[in-house]
């Protein structure tokens, strides 16, 4: 085993020989969205993620099922089974069977397992002061899906939000692969803090944000004006208790959206500074999304400082 649970890294690592590593991991959850195909593809990109963060290549997935036989539609569950499946084959991987049982509530999601070089496996614990620090997909997800659930939002909102947690994180870890990125994790329930957080513990550093940075998604703000707040950020706000401080300039909904959990979010992503550059112009050039939020430091007083 090259990577365990001791540091809370996203997936766990086992080396099969000198140039290849297992890479796995698993998640499911109750659905966060009405569509059965759109749930379906949200759950598998969340899963998926893990080993992403890890520098890894997925290759294979299973289905982890609870449905409520009767309650429901077994049309349902064909069209969340196909979405899962459609998301996985984007992935490059491929679904090779799974398990289901009866559950008064609905659940879905995958077990995976991808490949790694060992000698390039990237964890939570490698960030380096001086590092520059990226998130490739912008924060609110969990207040507009906790507005979604209060039918507090127009179809527009939704349709965007479920086209972002849908969104694999495939090509910024390829480029952080090639730029030999020192740490990396996936943005999740723990919010942009909670993973930063665990990032700073594991790699004895302090990670600090400029809140002007960070990306938010449209209506994020006025959603955590209206109190959207789900309540795994009240959770999230416990756990960084005496590793935060926040400036008193950052405004409170912005505060509240840095607590945020996130489902099928960003990576975070420290890069030396020598590559931070290249590494920004190589995401546009691609198309693809990273915003610089930070830095690495030193460790401090602090784990994480927000300013």
């Amino acid at each position: 085993m090259l990577v365990g649970f001791n540091h809370a890294d996203d997936a766990g690592v086992f080396r099969i020989n000198e140039q290849q590593a297992l890479v796995q991991t698993v998640d499911f959850f109750p659905p966060i969205v009405d569509d059965p195909y759109q749930f379906g593809q949200i759950a598998a990109a969340n899963a998926l993620s893990d080993v992403y963060a890890m520098g890894g290549r997925p290759l294979t997935a299973l289905n982890i099922v609870g449905f409520p036989v009767g309650d429901m539609p077994g049309s349902y569950l064909t069209e969340i089974l196909r979405g899962g499946g459609d998301k996985v084959a984007e992935a490059g991987a491929v679904v090779i069977g799974g398990h289901s049982i009866k559950d008064k509530e609905l659940k879905y999601g995958i077990a995976v397992t991808g490949v790694v070089d060992p000698r390039r496996i990237i964890t939570n614990g490698g960030a380096r002061p001086g590092d520059r620090l990226f998130l490739t997909k912008p924060l609110g997800t969990g207040l507009i899906t906790t507005a979604i659930k209060r039918r507090a939002v127009p179809p527009e909102l939704e349709k965007i939000v479920a086209t972002q947690m849908a969104q694999l994180n495939r090509g910024p870890a390829e480029l952080m692969v090639r730029h030999n990125a020192h740490a990396a994790t996936d943005i999740t329930g723990y919010g942009l803090l909670g993973h930063a957080l665990e990032m700073a513990l594991a790699s004895e550093a302090t990670i600090h944000f400029d809140s002007r940075l960070v990306p938010l998604m449209p209506q994020a703000l006025e959603l955590a004006d209206a109190k959207m707040i789900p309540a795994g950020a009240l959770a999230n706000r416990e756990f960084l208790k005496g590793h935060l401080m926040v400036s008193r300039d950052v405004p409170e909904n912005v505060e509240a959206v840095l607590f945020d959990p996130q489902t099928s979010g960003g990576l975070l992503i420290a890069i030396a500074e020598d590559d931070a550059d290249q590494f920004a112009a190589d995401l546009e050039r691609a198309s693809l999304f990273g915003w610089r939020i930070g830095q690495v430091e030193t460790r401090g007083k602090h784990s994480i400082v927000v300013e």
